[in-house]
């Protein structure tokens, strides 16, 4: 009993050294001797338990974004301005988002760094693939409360849009944050294309429709 409680303790240990690592060194630079010695846990134990160093690596990635996500939904529950319109629920949102990256700047340029690994490496293409599905509904469920099991195609689409938006905006900010958009710049955009896809009612039709009578197209 006692030797599985330490297995499971050092189990603990090397995935918290790692997320350290992850954070000091980033995913490339990270050797298996970075990860015992910040762990204090034998580098044997890291095939013990893990196989590899990619795939603890890969584990820590997964929980230090997890662990990035639950902060962020904590702050955005703390902060959003429940009774503001949905486009500055949006900006509010985003600026949040940007500020975080600050705070999590190596974790997110492990994440790009994880991307150069994937046509040497196809356990490490099926963990971005399988990362990359947990995000989308991840996102979902952040930015518009879609429960996954509830309606999973909703889950996909828009956590879809989300993820594309979210690494498009992180890789302007990694390569040239002094011209990458803020959270206004993002709603900006998004007010600009609403108005471009959405039809414009005439305003002898708002009216007729407003008094309750049949609308007529003009023209």
């Amino acid at each position: 009993m006692a030797g599985t409680l330490g297995d499971m303790g050092n189990r603990e240990d090397l995935l918290a050294g790692a997320v350290r690592c992850l954070y000091t060194k980033g995913y490339a630079r990270t050797t298996a001797r970075d990860i015992a010695a910040a762990s204090d846990v034998s580098l044997a134990a890291i095939g013990y338990h893990y196989r590899s160093k990619e795939a603890l690596l890969n584990a820590a990635l997964i929980q230090a974004i997890g662990e990035w996500g639950a902060e962020l939904e904590h702050a955005l529950a703390a902060e959003t301005d429940p009774i503001a319109e949905p486009l500055e629920q949006f900006e509010a949102t985003w600026e949040r988002i940007l500020a975080s990256f600050d705070t999590h700047r190596q974790l997110w340029a492990a994440t790009f760094e994880v991307f150069a690994q994937i046509d040497r490496a196809p356990e490490v293409r099926q963990f971005l693939a399988d990362a990359l599905q947990q995000g989308r509904l991840g996102l979902a469920s952040l930015f518009q409360h879609i429960d996954a099991g509830a309606d999973v195609r909703s889950a996909w689409v828009v956590g879809s849009f989300y993820q594309a938006l979210l690494t498009g905006v992180l890789a302007q900010w990694l390569a040239d944050p002094e011209h990458a958009p803020s959270g206004h710049d993002l709603a900006e955009a998004l007010r600009t294309i609403l108005a471009a896809v959405t039809p414009v009612t005439p305003v002898g039709a708002r009216a007729t429709a407003a008094r309750g009578g049949p609308v007529v197209a003009e023209g």
